[in-house]
């Protein structure tokens, strides 16, 4: 395990964006996991567990402790009839090990793909898309306790999942590190085509598209809304969606519509709905493509803030503020940001 200092961390995200790691560790092993955590610990260093950047809006200040990037690899799969269990280690790439489920005709997650990051990320956001999303199909992951030093099980109904959360991101923040996530897919099984965006892709076929057509078409319909990763493209630096779609309970959304009725909707659980965000977004005056010096909106998708080239954090969040403050002046909405904050003192 080799300790690096004062690391740049803005070339490790999407966002390109943050000042440097005091100390940084690049893991390729369970051991050396637990071994980066118990250095931290003995020396008194905060700790944060890095993935592939692509949800993270780091401070420009950096981090002050540790930075231990997961850099686990390899998949491992076992059939038993139509089920295939997936090993997966927390440091793949998540696309990638969606195109090799693909690949392997074992259906369930081919409408997530597209998305960045690595696989030991998906179940702490519990990431979702285009009508699936990562709690449907977990079974079980591997984790390192950082409360115990010890390497534990838990099972999907010990994770909490709930939309775009988990136990990982809500009251066990910080105590597990994912180290390995199983997977259980349906061999042969049928794509799902549950978003309008799909299944206005595949309109006017007589047959049904088999799971590489729908995980290609999702490529497309994100390519389309800035929300695949393109080297070069200002668009692409950002960290997706900064934006959850607002859930509402019944009262609070007929309130909403009564005032708004063109609002696009759509059921939740337990009675709530769910309502765009970028809608909103782009109905208080932050349109497609604004620009404000080194910051904007993608020019394809309202949620996204972007980098235009040069921007701090600071810009990133002051942005993000007014966005905020306008919506809830304006609809009385409360938005919810879904990066991670790294190195501030506080949720700015």
């Amino acid at each position: 395990m080799r300790i690096q200092q004062q690391v740049p961390l803005a070339p490790l995200t999407t966002f390109r964006v943050g000042g440097p790691a005091r100390y940084f560790v690049e893991a390729r092993s369970e051991e050396e996991v637990r071994a980066a955590v118990a250095e931290a610990r003995s020396r008194g260093w905060p700790l944060f567990v890095l993935g592939a950047g692509s949800n993270l809006v780091i401070s420009d200040a950096g981090w002050p402790g540790l930075v231990l990037k997961i850099a686990l690899s390899g998949i491992s799969e076992e059939r038993d009839g139509q089920r295939v269990r997936f090993d997966v280690a927390a440091g793949e790439d998540w696309d990638s090990f969606v195109a090799h489920a693909v690949a392997r005709d074992c259906a369930g997650i081919e409408c997530l793909s597209g998305i960045p990051g690595t696989v030991g990320g998906t179940p702490v956001q519990n990431v979702g898309a285009y009508g699936q999303e990562v709690a449907d199909t977990i079974v079980s992951l591997r984790a390192l306790d950082t409360s115990s030093g010890k390497i534990c099980e838990l099972q999907n109904a010990d994770s909490g999942f709930a939309y775009r959360t988990s136990i990982f991101n809500a009251r066990e923040r910080g105590r597990y590190i994912v180290l390995q996530v199983t997977f259980e897919l349906i061999f042969g099984g049928a794509p799902r085509l549950e978003y309008a965006d799909l299944k206005h892709h595949f309109a006017g076929r007589s047959n049904p598209p088999t799971l590489a057509e729908t995980r290609d078409a999702v490529r497309a319909i994100r390519l389309s809304k800035a929300m695949l990763i393109v080297p070069g493209d200002d668009d692409c630096r950002s960290a997706g969606s900064f934006f959850k779609n607002p859930v509402l309970t019944r009262a609070a959304f007929d309130q909403l519509h009564e005032r708004s009725p063109a609002i696009p909707n759509f059921p939740a659980r337990d009675g709530m709905v769910k309502v765009a965000a970028a809608w909103l977004v782009e109905q208080a005056g932050f349109p497609k493509g604004l620009t404000r010096g080194p910051v904007g909106i993608s020019r394809k998708h309202a949620l996204a803030i972007v980098n235009r080239g040069g921007a701090t954090a600071a810009d990133i969040i002051n942005l993000k503020n007014e966005i905020q403050q306008r919506l809830l002046d304006t609809f009385g909405v409360e938005l919810r940001p879904e990066p991670v904050f790294v190195g501030f003192d506080q949720q700015p």
